[in-house]
């Protein structure tokens, strides 16, 4: 390997950049970019939104991530959802994030 994957503190330090760049009871959403067909049975290589990925490091479609610094309740501030996924998705898709 010709360098090391980031650790999940690149990511949390990214997010905290980030939101003290926010205003006062702001809302951040980032959305994953959506996979492009090419013709009834191809699609394009998916390639993740970049701020979706500086911000979390997952490179996964249907992926929404809600950031609110000053949400009263602090396991709230920062919410990722990730697409529903099941033995078959994995069969035919690979591995997915739960």
């Amino acid at each position: 390997m010709r360098y090391s994957l980031p650790t999940k503190e690149l990511y949390i330090r990214n997010r905290a950049k980030f939101c003290e760049a926010m205003e006062k009871d702001a809302v951040a959403v980032f959305n994953s970019n959506d996979i492009m067909p090419t013709n009834a049975d191809g699609i394009m290589p998916f390639r993740q939104n970049s701020d979706l990925l500086h911000l979390t490091g997952i490179d996964q479609e249907e992926t929404i991530l809600l950031i609110r610094p000053n949400f009263p309740d602090e396991n709230l501030r920062e919410v990722l959802f990730i697409r529903e996924t099941n033995e078959l998705i994995a069969v035919w898709e690979g591995h997915k994030f739960t």
